[in-house]
């Protein structure tokens, strides 16, 4: 009897076998699993790359789930005819590039008017695990790489002909601005040409103020480099900008030229095009160093009077202070006065819009861009439009984060709750009171003393460009470095929790925590150094602004 019980039945497998069996026959699925989603992969990539996106599939992969869950929120463009906004703020993105695509660099802008949203590639603290980090700005008008430059036109600038040929004395500026290489001026140069068949047309029917057989339209072409201002229509001839005695800002020796037609306008615009200074750069081959500058004036033909203004300002490319770490002295010096120049800029059309009494502060003398272009912000038929370019590459997210945060920054001010920004609104000579600026008037009544006062104004502005670059790099170095500290922590803690780990390795170990924790340490103080810096020097731009001699 007990020999029958303890006997198996034939052709059963004990448990033992039947789990070896599970486990293998689940480690087969995974290996299928595994090959094929690595042939997934990679028919991904090939298909990715057919499209010309190259780049890690994963990252493609987590933008487009995003476009598809957020694409219905895109809308149609629409034209305001009857009235042109003080500021209209455009974001252009172009297409990707085949310097791009050579470094598999993947799309990581999206536009759905009027949205603009960046897609932030990034890793966890693992440093395994991928994440987007999508961050979204509101703009006016949002045109995607296929948007060409007659729809740009019409929704940017053409608003601008029929009001700068009304014959009131309007001035229209329209700014290209943008990270070096990410399409001004090609997009400014579309604009250009458009301009000169929709300006003419206007006025040969006479449809505004200005008719054909009473206007005189002329055209001045030139550029701001390096602190020079150079005629590009007379073999770029250095000219003086001087104030004469009525408070109007004259640009000597600068020539205009008359054009009776489209087609001599554009021949003008072309002779300038190609005076204009490049230069090579780290972002570009044929990156332009100047600030170009194209005005088209309309005046009576009798009496000279002006009647309409249109300034075409295609700006330099902009650069991070990491961008120019290998330019030689001269390239840093210009992307020192362009970074300076850039910010009196944006202070200046922020202020247009808040200056309908007249007495708000204009700080047009930051720069001689500015100081240039003073009836633009001043006069109170003044209109602006900033069309903002922006580079696709994953490579160029943080260009672009910075472009779009600098036109929001612009457009901001349109908000009437401005609680919010305490900082900023110390820092933004907006909101002082009349009195306080007729105070002010009367204690800089010295030219030395405002002129000194100005030139510091500038240093500290600077200096504050340079300090908030060099804040932002150390914290991002401070997170990259923490990053990798943790994950060799919980490597040396795997280690030392094994049972045969021996003394030797626990003192091992406690030393190198200790070193973790001391250079961990020296990280937070390093960054709070930083922000003390920072603090102070943003503390000293605020009080020399309030001290800027107002006009």
């Amino acid at each position: 009897m007990s020999r029958r019980s303890s006997t198996a039945p034939a052709g059963r497998k004990d448990a033992t076998r039947l789990r070896i069996e599970k486990m293998e026959a689940g480690r087969e699925q995974r290996r299928r699993a595994m090959q094929e989603r690595k042939q997934t992969r990679k028919d991904e990539e090939e298909r990715q790359r057919a499209i010309g996106n190259p780049g890690d599939v994963d990252f493609i992969g987590l933008v487009q789930a995003w476009r598809n869950e957020h694409a219905d929120q895109a809308q149609d463009h629409a034209t305001n005819t009857s009235s042109v906004p003080k500021i209209c703020i455009c974001v252009r993105k172009r297409p990707i590039s085949d310097k791009e695509r050579a470094k598999k660099d993947h799309d990581s802008i999206t536009c759905f008017h009027p949205n603009v949203t960046v897609h932030n590639a990034k890793f966890k603290v693992d440093g395994i695990t991928k994440y987007i980090d999508h961050t979204t700005f509101k703009f006016d008008h949002a045109f995607h790489e296929t948007v060409t430059n007659q729809e740009v036109y019409e929704y940017s600038t053409m608003p601008l002909i029929d009001f700068v040929c009304d014959g009131s004395g309007g001035r229209g500026t329209v700014f290209a601005y943008g990270q070096t290489g990410s399409g001004k001026t090609y997009t400014m140069e579309g604009i250009q040409t458009r301009v000169a068949e929709d300006l003419f047309y206007t006025i040969s029917n006479g449809a505004g103020g200005c008719i054909k057989e009473t206007t005189l339209v002329s055209v001045a072409y030139f550029e701001i480099y390096g602190g020079y201002v150079q005629d590009l229509l007379n073999k770029r001839r250095k000219l003086k900008v001087l104030e004469d005695g009525n408070g109007e800002i004259v640009v000597t020796g600068l020539q205009e030229f008359e054009a009776t037609n489209s087609n001599e306008f554009l021949d003008f615009i072309v002779e300038g095009n190609k005076a204009r200074t490049t230069h090579s750069t780290e972002a570009n081959d044929t990156s332009s160093r100047s600030h170009a500058i194209c005005q088209i004036m309309l005046r009576d033909n009798d009496s000279g009077v002006l009647l309409g203004k249109l300034s075409l300002v295609d700006l330099a490319g902009s650069e991070r202070g990491s961008d120019t770490k290998s330019h030689n002295s001269q390239r840093r010096n210009e992307s020192a006065e362009i970074n300076t120049s850039l910010l009196s800029l944006k202070e200046c059309i922020r202020a247009l819009d808040m200056n309908k009494s007249g007495t708000k502060h204009v700080p047009y003398r930051g720069s001689k861009l500015t100081l240039i272009l003073k009836d633009c912000f001043t006069s109170s038929q003044a209109k602006t439009t900033m069309i903002a370019t922006v580079s696709p590459g994953a490579s160029s997210a943080d260009h672009s984060l910075n472009t779009l945060r600098y036109a929001d920054r612009i457009k901001e001010q349109k908000v009437e709750d401005t609680k919010s920004s305490n900082s900023r609104k110390s820092i933004t000579p907006l909101a002082r009171k009349p009195s306080v600026i007729k105070e002010r008037k009367e204690s800089l009544s010295s030219n030395k003393s405002a002129k000194k006062r100005q030139e510091d104004w500038e240093k500290a502005a600077q200096a504050l460009f340079e300090q908030e670059e060099d804040l932002l790099n150390t914290h991002m170095s401070n997170i990259s470095e923490s990053a990798q500290l943790l994950t060799e922590e919980g490597r040396m803690l795997q280690q030392v929790q094994q049972e045969d780990v021996t003394p030797e390795e626990i003192e091992t170990y406690a030393k190198r925590l200790e070193e973790i924790i001391e250079r961990k340490i020296q990280l937070v103080e390093t960054l709070e150094e930083k922000m003390a810096s920072f603090r102070k020097t943003l503390q000293t731009e605020e009080e020399l602004s309030k001290r800027i001699p107002i006009s």
